[in-house]
């Protein structure tokens, strides 16, 4: 962990504390115990889970600096990523996890009460449904996502949940500048606009990592998201 500790001072300007890595080492031997039953991720060594699981996930600081999100929604956690890691960085933060897969969000209840988390919702459903929810529409300042879809589709998923003024974070392998460019349109038409792209650089990983950030600049129609399955198959 001290390599961990280390990278993540120097790449992203965090100082981890003592607190902080005892519950990152803690998440990483749950996730792999959890894993050998149930499959959650495909990433199965302790070196591997640090690098691009919890440094990936630090790496949205590098979008927001040092105005973190008071309100975060993260779709398509997965095993808890990013914003479980975040939550670890950011005590304060209240985060909402959205997860399709039943073993998953099982796995995401199950470490939120191990760590303690205050503040953390873990909610079984598809982004699509969510984003219709008045409770959840236009509601967060941040929503994140992680390997999730295609950018045209994942703006269908996240702007919905975001309020107008706050902002949508992808993050995305190589393909990220190419699908940003493809995906304006489809922004424009869901209130967001394209603001940057940031790059990350993540030690051992020789592919690009990009964050791509888009704001949310307009009201989204009331007509997105769609109905499950549609976005992925007709994006717009």
């Amino acid at each position: 962990m001290e390599k961990l500790a280390h990278d993540a001072l120097e790449l992203f300007n965090i100082h981890l504390t003592g607190r902080q890595v005892l519950s990152l080492i803690t998440y990483e031997r749950e996730l792999l115990d959890w894993n050998q039953k149930f499959n959650l991720t495909a990433i199965r060594d302790s070196e591997s889970v640090r690098t691009k699981h919890f440094l990936d996930s630090f790496s949205c600081v590098l979008a927001w600096k040092a105005t973190p999100p008071h309100r975060l929604v993260d779709v398509g956690t997965g095993a808890g990523f990013p914003g479980i890691p975040l939550k670890i960085l950011y005590p304060n933060m209240k985060v909402t996890l959205v997860e399709s897969v039943g073993k998953k969000a099982m796995f995401c209840h199950h470490i939120v009460r191990v760590l303690g988390l205050e503040n953390v919702d873990v909610i079984q459903s598809r982004a699509e449904d969510l984003g219709q929810k008045p409770e959840h529409r236009e509601s967060y300042d941040w929503a994140v996502a992680r390997a999730v879809a295609n950018l045209n589709v994942l703006g269908e998923y996240l702007l919905p949940l975001v309020k107008v003024g706050g902002m949508m974070l992808a993050q995305k392998g190589e393909s990220g500048p190419a699908e940003a460019q493809s995906a304006e349109k489809a922004m424009k038409l869901l209130g967001g606009k394209l603001k940057q792209l940031v790059p990350v650089n993540l030690p051992g990983v020789a592919d690009d990592r990009y964050l791509v950030l888009v704001d949310k600049v307009a009201a989204t129609p009331p007509k997105y998201p769609r109905k499950p399955g549609v976005a992925a198959k007709q994006p717009l």
